[in-house]
């Protein structure tokens, strides 16, 4: 049987690795914010794009062969392959994960290599494309056929992402312990032996009780300061800490409901969202009404939370991704407007 009959047309290989990079990228960087389970099929899309590459890459590869070879290599050809070797390699760590893998790269593990590997390839592609870049009108002659592997291609990848839960399960690996987010559990009801993660650079040392004040400022009718001391800790919170760096951890978490502090302010009626300013500049935003739900929490698990873990403050956003749970809060700003500049800071706030 000769499989080339079924596989689709070189420009539509072209193209369709274009479009699984496109999704591949489009919906990793989306995972970030995909912390309620009516997200989850943002990173479900993802692997299908995964398992379509997986399918289209060594096709692509097989028909190159015969220019790569170190005869013919040229500088444009070299790049080309570098693109090639990148992509394979983000697509294997990506695999491994899946399957239970881990790698110790210091402060960094095999998630962080899938993720920076991935970050590598639009960049290559995009170069890539400047030199070998074809119009997607060469496709149509043999568009219906195409279209019709295409499909064949990603129920086949929806198959193999669903099986591989299953596979998971049967061999008992790590890779079975996964969240819908992708994330492995670490440390849940541990108290503040769960890992130590700071989102880019923040680093900051450890917080002075005595000098450390709260405050609640911005569109309120009456700004107010706390001590450590004067923070009520009544309120209690079972809450998932689901963080980008490939873990999550359940604790019941204890310290102030942002409501009641909002309150005690009596915001304004013009205000629409709520900031909160770690020590570093690092801050996030959440609208009003999310944010009226929110804790900041000043133990976990009956624990006061350790330097590492936010002390004194870590607000608690159940259903966000870790790096909204701003660490080491000293301010509460009511805005109308959500502040851009934030952005900005939570990539530089350390430096």
């Amino acid at each position: 049987m000769d499989v080339r009959r079924y596989a689709p047309s070189p420009r539509a290989v072209d193209w369709g690795l274009f479009a699984s990079v496109a999704v591949l990228l489009t919906t990793g960087v989306a995972t970030m914010f995909t912390g309620t389970p009516s997200t989850a099929w943002v990173v479900d899309l993802h692997a299908i794009a995964g398992v379509v590459l997986v399918c289209l890459l060594p096709v692509k590869l097989w028909r190159v062969r015969r220019r790569v070879a170190p005869d013919r290599l040229t500088g444009r050809r070299l790049f080309s392959l570098l693109l090639a070797v990148d992509a394979a390699a983000a697509l294997a760590t990506g695999v491994w994960w899946i399957f239970g893998g881990s790698l110790d790269l210091g402060p960094w593990g095999l998630f962080h290599l899938h993720v920076g590997l991935g970050l590598l390839v639009p960049p290559l592609l995009l170069a890539h494309l400047r030199y070998r870049f074809h119009s997607p009108s060469s496709v149509t002659r043999r568009g219906r056929r195409d279209a019709i592997r295409y499909a064949g291609l990603v129920t086949a990848g929806a198959l193999v992402w669903r099986l591989q839960g299953q596979v998971n399960d049967a061999l008992d690996t790590a890779g079975a312990d996964r969240r819908y987010t992708g994330s492995r559990e670490e440390g849940s009801d541990a108290g503040n032996r769960f890992p130590v993660t700071s989102w880019v650079a923040d680093d900051p040392d450890p917080v002075d009780a005595g000098d450390w004040r709260l405050t609640v400022t911005g569109r309120v009718e009456s700004e107010r300061t706390y001590t450590l001391d004067d923070v009520p800790t009544g309120t209690s919170e079972d809450a998932v800490l689901d963080c980008t760096s490939g873990w999550y951890s359940g604790h019941e978490w204890r310290g102030v409901g942002v409501g009641a502090l909002l309150d005690a302010a009596d915001v304004d009626d013009a205000a629409r969202w709520v900031q909160f300013r770690s020590v570093t500049g690092y801050r996030w935003s959440l609208p009003l009404e999310a944010a009226r739900g929110a804790l900041l929490a000043t133990h976990v698990d009956g624990e006061r939370l350790s330097h590492g873990h936010g002390f004194p403050l870590r607000l608690v956003a159940p259903g966000r991704r870790g790096f909204q749970w701003v660490k080491w809060v000293e301010e509460v700003r009511v805005t109308r407007r959500r502040e851009l500049g934030e952005w900005l800071a939570i990539f530089v706030s350390g430096l």
